[in-house]
């Protein structure tokens, strides 16, 4: 049988990631997000959200969910807690990514894509077949950054610093998107990606 492509979409702190995503879904590609099953496994009733909690403390429990503010606020000021968190949660993540993948790799769906952040600092990249970062200059990330999160400047430089330097993803990546032009020149770069990587097998 053959396989379906897997595919992996990673980049910069608000580079368009999510947004390169979509397109490629609009065009018929399964996707999924690492960042959304984050959200489904940080919760009380979960083992994992159980051990998250432990490590953390229950002040990052309100309303009966885990925080996902309070947990940042908590790890991107120790790295060591970091470290142990990232520790407890990428492995979850990929054996969840897995799993879906084997469940729809037998429908008929062009390509399998994953948004996953933090790729290469989670040693993810060996499960895909192509690697695409996406990148943009530091000045429109960072508006983009403020406009659709809570937080400000400095939590954006505190995640920039412990990502592998952009240069080091781009040439460990299959495709480069550059997301500095505008939307529409995106949509097309997607499209003539996904046309040239669709039927095409593992």
């Amino acid at each position: 049988m053959l396989k379906l492509r897997k595919v992996a979409v990673t980049g910069s702190v608000s580079s368009g990631k999510t947004t390169v995503c979509r397109l490629f879904q609009e065009l018929g590609a399964y996707v999924i997000s690492a960042d959304a099953l984050v959200h489904q496994l940080l919760t009380p009733t979960t083992p994992i959200g159980q051990e998250v909690i432990d490590l953390l403390g229950k002040e990052i429990v309100v309303d009966g969910k885990l925080n996902r503010e309070k947990i940042a606020a908590r790890v991107f000021r120790d790295p060591s807690l970091l470290e142990e968190l990232e520790k407890k949660i990428h492995p979850e993540i990929q054996k969840l990514i897995e799993t879906k993948y084997q469940e729809i790799s037998t429908q008929p769906f062009p390509l399998f894509v994953a948004e996953i952040p933090l790729l290469f600092e989670s040693g993810q990249e060996a499960f895909y077949d192509t690697v695409i970062v996406v990148q943009a200059d530091k000045e429109r990330r960072l508006k983009r950054f403020i406009e659709t999160t809570p937080y400000k400047e400095v939590e954006f430089d505190r995640r920039e610093k412990r990502l592998i330097p952009i240069v080091e993803k781009c040439r460990r990546a299959t495709f480069v998107f550059d997301n500095n032009g505008t939307f529409p020149q995106l949509k097309d770069l997607v499209k003539t990606t996904f046309n040239s990587l669709k039927g095409k097998t593992a």
